[in-house]
């Protein structure tokens, strides 16, 4: 049965404490860095509805820091499915919790691939688009699952 991206949607909130930040009072890289896998699994299982596992990640760019005390906004929703893999987009936003002040600070696609009980890919619902928004998406999603194809098999030669 197929799914719209909308299924799949997911916001988890996190509030920025000492132990997630460095010196600077910024936070780490790499916890925002789990966050997005986070958000993103959770997402690709809702779609799948079957254990998902993450394959890749693609560029990772940190645009503006994040601050003590910020809430972060970890928006993510399937853009493609194909037989087996998802294509999850990521939006991460903090907000200054003094001020309301919304900044987008990292976004990111990352590929999970739905797996059975033992380790084994396992076909996932078809997607079905229905936003000129979500259209956009799948469309761009297919084209970077087609380059991200053809890198891996120029690395394999």
């Amino acid at each position: 049965m197929s799914k719209s991206p909308s299924a799949s949607a997911v916001i988890m909130t996190q509030l920025v404490l000492p132990s997630d930040t460095n010196n600077l009072g910024t936070i780490f890289g790499g916890t925002v860095m789990s966050w997005i896998d986070i958000a993103a699994a959770i997402s690709a299982g809702k779609h799948a509805r079957a254990i998902v596992v993450t394959a890749s990640l693609d560029a990772l760019h940190f645009l503006a820091p994040i601050k003590l005390g910020d809430v972060v906004y970890i928006r993510a929703m399937v853009n493609f499915a194909a037989r087996t893999s998802m294509e999850v987009g990521v939006r991460v936003t903090s907000e200054n919790q003094l001020t309301g002040e919304l900044t987008h600070t990292s976004s990111a696609y990352l590929t999970f691939v739905a797996v059975d009980a033992a380790g084994k890919p396992t076909p996932v619902p078809p997607l079905v688009p229905e936003t000129e928004e979500e259209i956009r998406r799948f469309q761009q999603a297919a084209e970077r699952k087609s380059r991200r194809l053809d890198e891996c098999a120029r690395k394999r030669r």
